[in-house]
């Protein structure tokens, strides 16, 4: 019998801004599985097309929620200015950079929802060490 693995999905509508376009309404889905302890999904676009997932990490997004996050690819923001109820979640490429604003009640729905699974401090334990070793081998062969 095969073990079912907890998840959370919160289905919304995000605002995507790129400087120079107009701004777009897209269904998103943040989704949080508890084999990836560490990790959430922001998933933009499916069904109107194909999905395109960004991966980053559940305490980057947590913190975003209070400050700005994160320097890489993904920022995290408390969207203050006009827009006290959103989150503004910044996704770069090599190419391009999108702001991503999604309802701050629904990133905080979502992320108490992925705490009650996984506590924070408690990530380690959800891991399968052998999975990820078996993945590793595989990668290298």
């Amino acid at each position: 019998m095969r073990q079912s693995i907890p998840s959370v999905a919160y289905g919304t509508v995000a605002q995507v801004i790129v400087e120079g376009k107009p701004t777009v309404s897209l269904p998103a889905e943040l989704r949080y599985d508890s084999s990836d302890p560490y990790a959430v999904c922001l998933s933009l676009g499916a069904p109107l097309t194909s999905p395109i997932d960004w991966l980053f990490a559940r305490g980057l997004l947590a913190a975003g929620l209070h400050m700005p996050a994160g320097t890489g690819d993904v920022q995290v923001v408390p969207w203050h200015r006009g827009h006290p109820d959103c989150v503004r979640i910044v996704l770069r490429s090599r190419a391009d950079e999108a702001a991503v604003a999604v309802d701050t009640s629904t990133v905080r729905a979502f992320l108490l929802r992925t705490f009650e699974l996984v506590p924070a401090g408690r990530e380690s334990v959800h891991i399968d060490l052998d999975r990820a070793l078996a993945g590793l081998l595989e990668d290298s062969e």
